[in-house]
């Protein structure tokens, strides 16, 4: 792609988000996602391939039915209340309509089936940018109006949970298990999202950085199937040693940086007296660890059925930078001793 073009569709990306950041009437906030989507689509079908132009029609679908639900409960809400701003919804019908289009928008269960089969037509590096950047401005979104259905974000980020773990167990394509990875993380931030907001942004800020690692890895071994990471050792072996880290960083195991936020939101949902919601997630949170531990053990526990001489690669330098990846994967690994810091700076 023109490098001009490039810089004009991420400038579009970067102006749409923060278009909706700043805004505090439903019309800006509806043109701030239209301008993201309108700017991201170039970059998903720049490829020209079957698979990459079908997933992004359906994204564009996606969001355009999310889109126009978004607009059409604002006028609602309007016509209702005679009132635009954000947070002004007071009336139940046109917020839970708000939400379900926004859930839509970052796909979380019960309407994420377009999400997994999305992400799979996409190389990495759109993947990395849809998991991570295109979530930003509706949980902004989100965040200012949560208090209005606390019933339907509880079911909605049970329902994540539940289908993020339960679906990536039987895949064994690398995208669809960080798209169901993504549902079931959105999840635990939506369950908690009433009660501390700014926990549901320490979990989104950890979320954001465990992705980058985990999708630059996958870029750096050009992996795509769980049978390519067997041999991930002959190209990059120190690499091989971290990626499992950074895996179980993901499904929340200690002491890495992903347990973190579970933590904090198991504390937080037993503070507000909901034990069984608590033990719910803490349980779909061992289906999502299972399918970590399949990649963990794909990396480092098998040998691809070849000989040495047939899987060495050529020792050609990087072509992609490596500084993001290590910043990143430090992140992701050594941020847990922080954590009461962090506690101490949500109680305020």
């Amino acid at each position: 792609m023109n490098p001009y073009i490039l810089a004009t569709l991420l400038f579009g990306l970067g102006l749409g988000t923060t278009i909706t950041f700043a805004s505090s009437h439903w019309l800006l906030a509806w043109m701030g996602l239209e301008m993201n989507t309108l700017a991201i689509i170039p970059l998903m079908a720049q490829h020209h391939h079957p698979r990459a132009v079908e997933a992004t029609t359906k994204y564009f679908l996606t969001q355009a039915t999310a889109a126009a639900m978004l607009l059409f409960a604002s006028t609602t809400n309007a016509w209702l209340t005679g009132q635009w701003g954000i947070q002004q919804m007071t009336h139940p019908l046109p917020t839970t309509v708000i939400i379900l289009a926004l859930s839509l928008k970052i796909g979380l269960a019960p309407v994420h089936s377009w999400l997994p089969e999305v992400l799979q037509g996409f190389d990495l590096t759109t993947g990395l940018i849809l998991s991570t950047w295109q979530k930003l401005a509706p949980f902004a979104l989100l965040l200012q109006v949560q208090y209005a259905n606390p019933t339907l974000l509880i079911i909605l980020g049970l329902t994540s949970t539940l289908v993020g773990g339960w679906g990536g167990l039987n895949q064994t394509q690398l995208r669809k298990i960080l798209a169901y990875s993504s549902i079931a993380h959105l999840g635990w931030m939506i369950l908690v999202l009433q009660f501390s907001p700014t926990l549901t942004l320490l979990a989104l800020l950890t979320y954001l950085i465990m992705t980058s690692s985990t999708f630059l890895v996958f870029k750096l071994n050009k992996a795509t199937t769980i049978n390519t990471l067997a041999i991930s050792w002959t190209k990059t072996p120190a690499l091989t040693c971290l990626a499992p880290l950074i895996l179980l960083s993901l499904g929340g195991l200690p002491p890495l940086t992903g347990f973190m936020p579970k933590w904090l939101i198991l504390q937080e949902l037993t503070k507000q007296e909901l034990p069984c919601t608590a033990t719910l997630a803490a349980l779909t949170a061992l289906l999502s660890l299972y399918f970590y531990l399949r990649l963990s053990y794909a990396m480092t526990l098998t040998m691809a059925p070849n000989n040495l001489p047939g899987t060495a690669p050529w020792r050609t330098s990087p072509s992609q930078l490596t500084l993001p990846l290590a910043t990143s994967t430090m992140l992701t690994l050594l941020l847990l001793p922080i954590a009461p810091s962090m506690t101490t700076l949500l109680s305020l």
